[in-house]
């Protein structure tokens, strides 16, 4: 019974975490050379920040269920 809970909670913390994964905007990284921005440091604000905050937050509790999944 545990078990079936822990897999199907892993299934969606997994799709929560690839989606907000790639809700993300893209970074800088190579298109700064070809003509891209060039700001090194930037504040996240208001949605962005709260998507990078639940990433975290769906990583923390996906790897905690993985690790749960594999001791019961």
């Amino acid at each position: 019974m545990i078990s079936t809970i822990l897999n199907w909670s892993e299934l969606v913390l997994a799709g929560l975490l690839t989606a907000s994964i790639l809700m993300q905007s893209r970074g800088a990284g190579l298109s700064s050379a070809f003509g891209g921005e060039g700001n090194v440091y930037r504040t996240k604000r208001g949605v962005e920040k709260a998507l990078f905050q639940a990433t975290i937050v769906f990583a923390i509790l996906f790897f905690g269920t993985a690790l749960a999944n594999t001791l019961v």
